[in-house]
């Protein structure tokens, strides 16, 4: 008799255990279903739809995000370099390339809980697609760094890792048919200060 109820609170404690971690794993560290990822960006067509997955509605109701929905933009994250290093604060790195099509799009930095990094006083904390400047191909570079740079500089601040968030603006890339451009810009670590 004993064992039967030794027995029976071990597979209760393995069961209400397991699924606890479970849920809390797909909460907070699954990616979902239906990510796109494209070179070093990741993002969630899916994310503010009805299509969406249970783990990505619970995440966005725990984090309190509003995502936009698929016909109105699309944000893309960048959480490493293109070595697989993750993204560090006090590193220098080149965003280089063109954007997918989009009719705007903007960029900026944050942390690991998706926060906008602070750049600090009289620095933009974010750049946008109508302010850069671009070649004469289009293609673009813009410097993330701690330090004053020429050209588009993303300015950031603090210590730690980030996240690089590019969103997408009445794009098509979330429905891609396959006759969409889907190149994203690269990037390139350039120094570490830390």
């Amino acid at each position: 008799m004993l064992r039967n109820v030794l027995l029976a609170l071990i597979a209760l404690v393995i069961a209400i255990g397991g699924g606890t971690l479970s849920a809390w794993y797909a909460v907070n560290r699954f990616d979902g279903f239906g990510t796109l990822t494209i070179g070093q960006w990741t993002g969630y067509p899916d994310a503010g739809t009805p299509q969406s997955d249970p783990y990505a509605k619970a995440r966005a109701a725990r984090e309190g995000a509003f995502p936009l929905g698929s016909a109105e933009g699309l944000a893309f994250y960048a959480y490493r370099d293109d070595q697989g290093q993750a993204l560090n604060r006090q590193c220098t790195y080149r965003i280089t390339g063109n954007s997918p099509n989009s009719r705007f799009w903007t960029l900026y930095a944050a942390d690991l809980a998706l926060i906008p990094l602070d750049p600090g006083a009289d620095r933009p904390p974010a750049l946008h697609s109508r302010q850069i400047f671009r070649g004469g191909n289009g293609a673009f570079i813009v410097a993330v760094s701690p330090k004053a740079q020429a050209g588009n500089w993303l300015a950031t601040a603090g210590a730690g890792r980030m996240v690089l968030v590019m969103t997408l603006y009445d794009t098509p890339v979330g429905g891609n048919s396959g006759l969409v451009d889907m190149t994203f810009p690269a990037v390139k670590k350039v120094s570490c200060d830390g």
